[in-house]
């Protein structure tokens, strides 16, 4: 299926993702959430997503923003600015909703859209997730998916340093 038309339709406020989620909700269907930067697209990340699409009938990508990534990993990232990412990442076909943050943590977006599932890849403790308390508070559930070893942004800008 070749539709170019959608993939800028998948990005949303948080009041289009509200909406969007009421109307999945109303037939019957459940939502996944997972958050990160994806700065620069790769296996890992393809890997993480696919995991988590497979937890619900859709799923919902919060975005860090270029000013909330900055805070996390430095002045130098992110590499790709979040327009960019955002669409890249709604033309996955495994990615039904990208939405930006530009707090430090997803916590106020979980906290709105109150997920089904929440998906974390990592080592991470379901306790150590931010957002995770609330949505099994609400009868949802947490996941943490396991990381593809050896596919890292950080990696990449890495190799790329030292070409």
């Amino acid at each position: 299926m070749r539709r170019p038309d959608i993939i800028e339709k998948k990005i949303f406020s948080l009041p289009g993702a509200l909406k969007l989620a009421a109307q999945w909700r109303l037939s019957g269907k459940k939502i996944a959430f997972t958050n990160g930067i994806f700065d620069i697209l790769h296996k890992g990340h393809i890997y993480s997503l696919s995991q988590a699409a497979k937890e619900a009938d859709y799923l919902i990508v919060g975005v860090n923003a270029d000013s909330s990534t900055r805070k996390l990993k430095g002045d130098s990232r992110p590499v790709n600015d979040e327009q960019s990412r955002m669409l890249l990442l709604a033309s996955l076909i495994i990615v039904d909703a990208v939405i930006l943050f530009a707090e430090d943590t997803p916590l106020e977006l979980i906290k709105a859209i109150m997920p089904d599932v929440l998906i974390k890849g990592g080592d991470y403790t379901i306790e150590q997730i931010v957002g995770s308390k609330e949505v099994m508070e609400n009868g949802g559930r947490v996941v943490i998916n396991p990381i593809l070893e050896g596919f890292s942004t950080t990696g990449i800008i890495g190799k790329i340093e030292r070409l």
